[in-house]
């Protein structure tokens, strides 16, 4: 299959630009796009061999839901059972946006959509390219992040291309994405919301809108015999090849511990990769120094985190130690998806 490429200006686009790429969602195929978080591979969400082929483009397991997207709330409505109060106004206060909703499903999704739950998460999402796409095509346009099951999820184009490149109909490069990890998502299944997955959206943004709200403990945990209820709260998720290891702790332990690891490695002949601060890079002094952001700008972390984790594996390397970053408003987020990058290989030091 030869992938087709459609470049478009997020900011100054015609709508006639998409024709293509919604007949190929109509007729079953599957389409790479950009969103305000990361991109994602959508198909069709009302048919059952879209979705199975966007399992099988990725390696994904069938058992992890995927999310619908829509264009307009009134699409929330017509696959779901009922809409409680929360849903509005969450909806109300967060979409269009990066926030996803899991609600009880009527029938007119499928269960190979929903990874054979009875409730699906939908999202509607504000990247313009998105949103036209979605309604160019006359689908709900079911979407995980377009990437290889496991690898760090694309914020560009390229990215895409790099793991899927002659497995899909078609990829919409709309540039780099804003925010740079997925939604914050969101169960309205329980007595009060429980959040699956942290993202841009706090803990906090939530509270303020409904109230009563929490943090499903499982966010953290490996442990398998919990059936995923939501995208990656089972499997590893965003690894680069080499070995990461997350050191946590003081600053000066860390800066410390980092530089005794990458000591003995270069030590070792292996190559090694220092994930750090913009603050702190200068402080280590083995293998080479990659910094992401500053902790004055969370979001420059955020946006930049996958595209770093696969710049290690182009650049072949074999030991990866990153800091941790405890960021104030989406910190929960991006160690969130740090730690299931590391396969929660943590160093504590003080």
């Amino acid at each position: 299959m030869e992938t087709e490429i459609i470049k478009v200006n997020p900011t100054g686009f015609d709508a006639k630009e998409l024709e293509g790429a919604g007949e190929i969602l109509r007729n079953g195929g599957l389409v790479a796009f950009p969103t305000e978080t990361v991109y994602g591979l959508g198909g069709d969400a009302k048919n059952k061999q879209a979705s199975k082929a966007i399992y099988a483009a990725k390696g994904r397991p069938s058992d992890n839901p995927l999310i619908v997207h829509i264009a307009e709330f009134s699409q929330l409505e017509e696959i779901v059972r009922e809409v409680p109060d929360s849903a509005r106004k969450l909806a109300d206060a967060f979409w269009p946006g990066p926030m996803t909703l899991i609600l009880p499903k009527n029938d007119v999704i499928p269960m190979e959509t929903t990874g054979g739950l009875d409730t699906v998460a939908i999202r509607l999402p504000s990247h313009p390219v998105a949103r036209e796409l979605i309604l160019e095509s006359g689908c709900l346009i079911a979407a995980p992040s377009a990437n290889t099951s496991g690898r760090p999820s694309p914020t560009k184009a390229r990215h895409v291309a790099e793991d899927l490149s002659g497995k899909i109909d078609c990829i919409i490069d709309g540039g780099d994405v804003e925010i740079g990890l997925e939604s914050t998502i969101i169960d309205l299944t329980e007595d009060i919301p429980v959040i699956l997955r942290p993202g841009y959206i706090s803990l906090e943004d939530v509270e303020k809108v409904v109230g009563a709200a929490k943090m499903d403990p499982g966010i953290l945990s490996e442990d398998a015999k919990v059936r995923p209820k939501a995208p990656g709260m089972r499997y590893r998720h965003y690894a680069p090849k080499g070995n990461l290891v997350v050191v946590e702790g003081s600053k000066e332990a860390v800066i410390k511990q980092i530089n005794s690891l990458g000591e003995k490695g270069v030590s070792a002949g292996k190559k090694v990769a220092i994930m750090a601060s913009s603050e702190t890079a200068s402080c280590y002094k083995y293998g080479e120094v990659f910094a992401i952001g500053s902790f004055e700008d969370e979001d420059e972390i955020a946006r930049n985190l996958y595209g770093m984790l696969r710049d290690f594996d182009t650049k072949g390397m074999e030991l990866i130690y990153s800091e941790a970053f405890e960021t104030p408003h989406m910190g929960r987020a991006i160690m969130n998806r740090l730690l299931k990058a590391a396969g929660h290989q943590v160093i504590t030091v003080s």
